[in-house]
């Protein structure tokens, strides 16, 4: 059992809100997580695509009615987007009798904005909470085990699994059960052969510019097309579509997202990378790592902070930009090496941003002064300021 970054958050919203959504991918947790903090509450489980468990939900606000004094945990919500509409009138209900708190804690597998969207009757009575792969927080703070935690990926099967052959078969047999299975549950029909193709197209292409007319041209569909599947894979969790930032820095600047897979073990198995030594020899080990390096700060972003990344058409670059809630811009270099040297290009692009803090992350655990404005800082390092700020 792993301690996950979330857990606390999700135990903190159920004591103020009447329902909690424990958002992410397929096998990233969820389910374990929600079971761990049930126990506690002698919580009833129902997974919603048992159909039995579905049977028991035939009239589900007397259901509801029977187990007012409980955790209800409803697993894949998705299976049943009608029960928010009849969730909102048992919490309502609750309400008026002095119940309104902890009483559901709602798992689905997509995106906050897409379960929200089905959920737009509980506004007010929910709380919405990430759960991602797992972290270097979470995996161990040694460099064994962040490389690890690279080359697998963060779904907890994957990294546990007994040697890195088992590991990639376990993610293609995830990415197969994406294509086959979650893609037509969620989005339109679209074949599993194009989809797979782009998803690949994507690990190709990890941490670099979108191009949708590129990748429409290659796979032989429209420009739409395109920006339809990726909007899917980023509602599924599974793609990142990084912003650029577009303060007035009077530069002419690139205005199109960067695009990443948000796992790097998923990146390595829709490539057919193995093994490290795999790893190390394949044209996508930079970005592999900076796309790593990324989802790891991102997921304990504190949630009034944004993330971007900063390019001129010249070649000033920042890998990325976080803009917090006060308005304080944090620039953030990312290199593989573990005494790495930031590019002349970072230097120019922080005189342009003028950033309060400026951050190399590299590979290993020191932490060191680079120059007057620049510190040099290891992934984990990283992550706990980030955590203080939350």
């Amino acid at each position: 059992m792993f301690l996950r970054i979330a857990a606390p958050q999700v135990e903190r919203a159920l004591a103020r809100q009447a329902a909690v959504a424990l958002v992410g991918p397929r096998q990233v947790g969820k389910t374990t997580l929600a079971l761990m903090i049930g126990e506690e509450k002698d919580a009833l489980y129902l997974d919603l695509e048992d159909p039995d468990d579905r049977s028991r939900l035939a009239n589900p606000a007397l259901f509801f009615e029977h187990a007012e004094d409980r955790l209800v945990i409803l697993d894949e919500i998705h299976r049943m987007p009608e029960l928010f509409q009849i969730l909102r009138g048992v919490i309502d209900q609750g309400r008026r009798r002095r119940k309104g708190k902890g009483r559901f804690l709602i798992l689905g597998s997509a995106s906050i904005d897409l379960l929200r969207q089905s959920g737009e009757t509980l506004a007010g009575r929910i709380a919405y909470i990430n759960l991602g792969p797992l972290s270097p927080l979470e995996t161990g703070n040694d460099r064994p085990a962040r490389e690890r935690l690279w080359l697998r990926g963060g779904f907890p099967d994957s990294y546990l699994a007994a040697d890195d052959g088992e590991s990639l078969a376990l993610r293609k047999d995830l990415v197969r059960t994406y294509l086959e299975r979650d893609v037509p549950m969620f989005g339109p029909r679209i074949p599993a052969t194009t989809l797979g193709r782009l998803w690949t197209m994507l690990a190709h292409r990890q941490g670099t510019l979108l191009n949708a007319s590129e990748l429409a041209r290659a796979l032989e569909v429209s420009t739409q097309s395109v920006t339809r599947y990726i909007d899917l894979l980023c509602d599924l969790l599974l793609v990142r579509r990084l912003p650029p930032f577009h303060r007035n820095v009077g530069k002419r600047l690139v205005k199109s997202p960067k695009i990443y897979v948000r796992d790097s073990g998923l990146v390595h198995a829709l490539l057919g990378i193995e093994n490290p030594e795999q790893l190390a020899g394949h044209p996508v080990v930079g970005a592999s790592w900076e796309g790593f390096v990324l989802e790891s700060l991102l997921s304990v972003l504190p949630w009034r902070s944004s993330a971007f990344f900063y390019r001129t058409r010249v070649g000033a670059e920042i890998d990325l930009v976080l803009e917090h809630g006060d308005g304080a811009l944090w620039a953030i270099e990312i290199k593989r090496a573990l005494a790495a040297k930031a590019e002349r290009g970072f230097h120019i692009a922080c005189e342009d941003t003028a950033p309060a803090r400026a951050f190399l992350v590299h590979a290993g655990d020191d932490r060191y002064p680079i120059s007057e404005t620049l510190e040099g800082i290891g992934i984990s390092q990283l992550m706990e300021e980030l955590r203080r700020l939350g």
